[in-house]
């Protein structure tokens, strides 16, 4: 199992560690909880060192990215992030990812931690056009910082203006080291990513600055826990759970990054085809007003028909309700529309409602 450069830190700060993704991850400090809040309400930093950084580079760069991806890279300039997907040829998502588009010659394209060598092969099999495919993922780390006030925080410690735009980036300097900062992130709120390089001694520098200038707003570390329950109360997908091989982009609510006009893209003729004989099922959000907690793989029904089946499901901590995504056959898939999921022996009720579940 891989160590992030600041397994020491979380061990020091009493972090329950589990194997993720083939990394020994924190998945929570303290409290759940407590670690969500901080999010929502002030700020918090995640260890997402796990995740994966290839750079393509070369003359026909941007070529390389079209064909991989769903989404119009074309429409990308430097100091510009993209989400997209790349498929495979029958239209199943390899994986989601973001595209920094760092030059027209020159991109960043962050994957999910359990697809790096998948990925980075996948796209080896694919360089048509003479470019060079690195994968650099070991030698970042990267830290999320989340939250309402996290622009507050980070300004004190970059020299540089962080008048950032959604979805965009600046290299620059932060606690004294040349970094990408990018504003993304996957919580909903506010929140900057920092990538850079260096050792353990570099990476624990950053992170204490980081919570020394964090000490007026109460930041905590956050662990994995915390962040699945808050990417899920904005509804967004995690890979292994809501998408992979055997979904595809449509179903999975993800049309608007699916750019099925643009020229020739690797599962293309396939989405084309779903799109025109029309979806068989559609991944939906399900809000349960009674006390019961949504997991993934409970069963959904309507009227005792079983319809579909649960992908992510939890309780969210702001709601204080069961909140879960779900696959289930497209003529039930309407907002508004009451089913059922299997609890234990117990029909519990559950409503598709519009996302995001919280809203900011």
């Amino acid at each position: 199992m891989k160590k992030t450069k600041f397994f020491n830190l979380h061990e020091k700060l009493g972090a329950k560690i589990v194997d993720f993704a083939g990394y020994k991850m924190p998945i929570q400090y303290s409290s759940i909880i407590a670690e969500h809040k901080a999010v929502r309400h002030s700020v918090g930093v995640f260890d997402v060192s796990h995740m994966g950084e290839i750079f393509i580079e070369g003359d026909r760069a941007l070529d390389f990215v079209q064909l991989i991806t769903v989404n119009d890279a074309s429409k990308l300039n430097a100091g510009r992030v993209q989400y997209s997907a790349m498929c495979y040829e029958d239209g199943g998502i390899v994986d989601d990812l973001l595209v920094y588009c760092i030059s027209d010659k020159k991109f960043m394209l962050v994957v999910n931690a359990s697809n790096i060598e998948k990925d980075f092969e996948w796209m080896n099999k694919q360089n048509h056009f003479g470019v060079s495919i690195k994968n650099l993922s070991d030698d970042y780390s990267l830290l999320a910082i989340q939250g309402p006030n996290s622009k507050l925080l980070l300004q004190k410690i970059c020299d540089f203006n962080l008048d950032l735009e959604y979805y965009h980036f600046k290299v620059g300097k932060c606690c004294g080291v040349e970094m990408i900062v990018s504003r993304t992130g996957y919580t909903g709120e506010l929140g900057y990513e920092l990538y850079f390089q260096g050792d353990e001694e570099v990476a624990e520098s950053v992170w204490n600055q980081i919570f020394e200038a964090g000490k007026e707003f109460n930041i905590l570390p956050v662990g994995l826990a915390a962040r699945d329950s808050l990417r899920l109360e904005i509804g967004y997908c995690l890979y292994g759970n809501d998408i992979d091989q055997t979904t595809n982009p449509l179903e999975a609510g993800l049309s608007w990054i699916t750019k099925l006009n643009k020229q020739n893209f690797i599962g293309k003729e396939a989405l084309l085809k779903i799109k025109n004989l029309g979806l068989s099922r559609r991944l939906v959000p399900l809000l349960v007003e009674e006390k019961a907690f949504p997991r993934q793989g409970y069963e959904v029904s309507h009227q005792g028909k079983i319809i579909g089946k649960i992908s992510s499901g939890t309780v969210s901590p702001i709601l204080e309700k069961g909140i879960a995504l779900a696959y289930v056959d497209y003529d039930y898939s309407k907002e508004g529309i009451e089913l059922t999921f299997n609890n234990r022996g117990k029909d519990v009720s559950a409503q598709i409602v519009k996302l995001p579940f919280v809203n900011r």
